[in-house]
């Protein structure tokens, strides 16, 4: 096997972050011009690789390195180039990037099985309000008309993001993995939290990926004259959705020990004016832990504290369901092989769940999945200051290259 190199790895992580970045941090959204054009201008780096190159109707990305019997289930591995608004380089970009040079370190070896790269399409729900569309439709955990008319700030649908992409999500079904399309999945990935750093682990093997459970609450008072309209007559939007985050703050903190975790991430007034008391607040609720039956006991506390804060305050709330995924449960003999492949390989490594959502966890309905954390500074993540160093995403590449190797001979 050929050596990682480190040069290149930082070149090309350094070139994909100069598509989208501002003053304010790195905006890539999915399927947006800035997207295609960090997408061709790898395409122009890696030539070299030779890879055969396609892309499915949805306009997630496929790079294949041949191997000796192209009949048989190739390997996969990938991750995304979207980002959030002013987000970082690394979230995603490692991944690619890390797969990239993993197929390069194994250009002396001779491997029967195929290795595939998959870049997948709108990891990030920043666009559009939903995260993993393109592993999830391809994975058939959800179809186009899941997603057909959301759209993002500048008003453009999904369907149209997708068509003027150059896709077509009438002929979905031809993007559609069929179980054993691959012979296994690895990706690599920022852990997004600060337990590698802290512990001064090199490498995370990933057990579980945590579930998002998202949802809106709509809730209705009574927009008055702020002045005019005495406290005790008030029916305040916005003072019920206080009431309603704090209720969700305490209804994670009970299950905490469990790993379970909610957060309000956005609150929408309106009208929004100083001087009007508030008629309607929505709040976004992202719920999310790796125990459904911890995650139904947070949602089931939330939801008593909706009807009571609805009654007790005279105002009707309703719940929006944008998402309810299951915790997945990654494979446990590729988890093993990456621990025997970091103690031969002298890393420090250390067995963990992710409490965020990727990719990877809809890959197991196709094949057997697995995947790395490599640190990142501060745990910091979906944020300009996000930042992995190189010697850490070489360290992960060089795991990664080691289980293509041994799954692909």
């Amino acid at each position: 096997m050929l050596p990682v190199n480190s040069q290149r790895v930082a070149d090309l992580i350094a070139g994909l972050a100069k598509f989208g970045r501002t003053e304010a941090g790195i905006t890539r959204l999915a399927y947006s011009s800035t997207d295609k054009a960090a997408q061709m201008w790898l395409l122009k780096q890696i030539e070299y690789l030779d890879l055969e190159i396609r892309e499915d109707v949805l306009g997630n990305l496929f790079l294949r390195k041949p191997g000796l019997d192209p009949a048989l289930p190739p390997v996969a591995c990938g991750s995304h180039l979207d980002t959030v608004i002013h987000g970082g380089a690394y979230d995603g970009m490692c991944g690619v990037v890390g797969a990239l040079e993993a197929i390069h370190m194994l250009e002396d070896e001779t491997l029967r099985r195929s290795i595939e790269v998959i870049v997948f399409r709108a990891e990030e729900s920043s666009r559009f309000g939903y995260a993993t569309i393109g592993s999830k439709l391809i994975t058939g955990k959800a179809t186009p008309d899941k997603f057909a008319h959301a759209a993002g700030k500048d008003g453009v649908t999904f369907a149209d993001a997708v068509k003027e992409w150059g896709g077509n999500l009438e002929a979905y079904q031809k993007a559609l993995l069929q179980p054993g399309a691959y012979k296994c999945f690895a990706e690599m990935h920022i852990e997004q939290g600060k337990v590698l750093e802290e512990t001064k682990h090199q490498i995370g093997i990933v057990h579980n990926i945590a579930a998002p459970t998202r949802f809106k609450l709509h809730i209705h008072g009574m927009a008055d004259h702020s002045g005019a309209t005495p406290m005790g007559f008030r029916k305040d939007a916005l003072v019920s959705a206080a009431k309603l985050i704090l209720a969700v703050e305490t209804a994670a903190i009970r299950e905490k020990e469990n790993g379970t975790v909610a957060t309000v991430g956005v609150v929408e007034v309106d009208p929004g004016s100083i001087n009007v008391v508030p008629g309607k607040v929505t709040l976004w609720v992202d719920l999310r832990g790796v125990d459904t039956e911890s995650i139904q006991r947070t949602l089931k506390e939330i939801r008593q504290a909706v009807q009571g804060t609805a009654r007790t305050d005279g105002i009707t709330i309703e719940e929006e369901m944008l998402t309810s995924d299951n915790p997945v449960a990654l494979d446990e003999a590729l988890a093993a092989q990456s621990e025997e492949i970091c103690r031969e390989q002298r890393k420090s490594f250390l067995h963990m769940n992710s409490g965020a959502g990727h990719d990877a966890m809809h890959m197991p309905a196709v094949c057997p999945t697995t995947m790395l954390f490599i640190p990142c500074r501060g745990g910091i993540s979906h944020n300009p200051a996000e930042f992995a160093s190189n010697e850490d995403i070489c360290a992960g590449i060089e795991v990664m290259a080691e289980i293509l190797k041994r799954e692909a001979k």
